[in-house]
């Protein structure tokens, strides 16, 4: 298909990106900042996001998603701070190569790349139901076409019952849960004026670019540093590339009505893991994940 144009206005726009501190997420608040829009980027390295808010003339935000008090504070402080929210991109995700447990008690990929942002999600709901009577309103989640090799199994969400085998099949475990979450928000959310949408990003052609900047998701695998080192390194997604479709979801009028859809890059319904079609099982997950959270879901003030 065509590569749609990503060069879009939005002037007056804020848009909060997770994740932005390197990758698709630092490359997409550039692109979107210097199209107008109000960013606020999210990171986890308090250097990196600090230098990507600094390129943008934006003040940062910074949160450890393997802590969840530190996703509730981060969204009291977008509260604060945003008086509406007309994006927010949920991109901030990692695999990792062995099974750790976070301090909140669960397995580590299972709470950085869902409950964390199903957390922050939920906590900004109310602020992100208002903005949408003023304006449309769009809930992005990064996900991956890894999520055709996930498994959900809500009886193992921890990955305590099944090999970990170096973190892949939990990362795309994760990618199939932020699938599964973003068209359960679109159900939940029906007729608010709230568009959710996952993607893989797959920018199509190659977007010329004078930066590389080499996404970080899988930097402790070791399988990823061993391709880093091969002459396959140079297939590897860079920041640019990756953040063309996240750009055009955010601000393209060409995705109104797509609630719910999952992207491979800019095309719409590709194909998922069967369990993502599943709503049933999507509501169970919601239901899941909002008991694991409850304790840090009292609104901030």
């Amino acid at each position: 298909m065509a590569i749609p144009d990503t060069h879009i206005d939005m002037t007056g726009k804020t848009v909060v990106i997770t994740g932005a501190s390197s990758g698709i997420g630092a490359a997409a608040a550039r692109r979107l900042a210097a199209q107008g829009a109000t960013v606020v980027p999210v990171g986890r390295s308090p250097e990196r996001t600090a230098s990507v808010a600094a390129e943008i003339g934006a003040e940062p935000l910074v949160a450890d998603f393997a802590r969840l008090d530190e996703v509730r504070a981060l969204a009291g402080a977008l509260l604060d701070r945003c008086p509406r929210i007309d994006v927010l991109a949920n991109n901030a995700g990692k695999l990792f190569a062995r099974r750790q447990v976070t301090g909140d008690g669960h397995e580590l990929s299972f709470q950085t790349n869902h409950l964390a942002p199903f957390l922050l999600t939920t906590l900004l709901l109310p602020r992100l139901r208002e903005s949408a009577r003023e304006a449309p309103v769009r809930v992005i989640a990064t996900s991956s076409l890894g999520n055709r090799f996930g498994r959900l199994r809500l009886d193992d969400l921890e990955w305590e019952k099944r090999r970990y085998g170096g973190g892949w099949i939990a990362y795309s475990t994760t990618k199939l849960m932020n699938i599964l979450f973003t068209r359960e928000l679109a159900r939940r959310t029906e007729g608010s004026g709230i568009l959710a949408v996952s993607f893989h990003p797959d920018p199509g052609e190659r977007v010329p670019s004078t930066r590389t900047t080499y996404t970080r998701f899988a930097e402790s695998s070791p399988l990823s540093r061993l391709v880093a080192r091969s002459p396959l390194r140079g297939i590897g997604l860079t920041g640019e590339d990756g953040a063309e479709p996240l750009i055009w979801l955010a601000a393209s009028p060409e995705v109104a009505g797509a609630d719910g859809a999952y992207f491979h890059g800019f095309r719409r319904d590709a194909p998922v893991h069967r369990q993502a079609d599943d709503p049933e099982l999507a509501r169970r997950l919601w239901e899941r994940s909002a008991e694991l959270v409850a304790p840090y879901t009292r609104t901030p003030a």
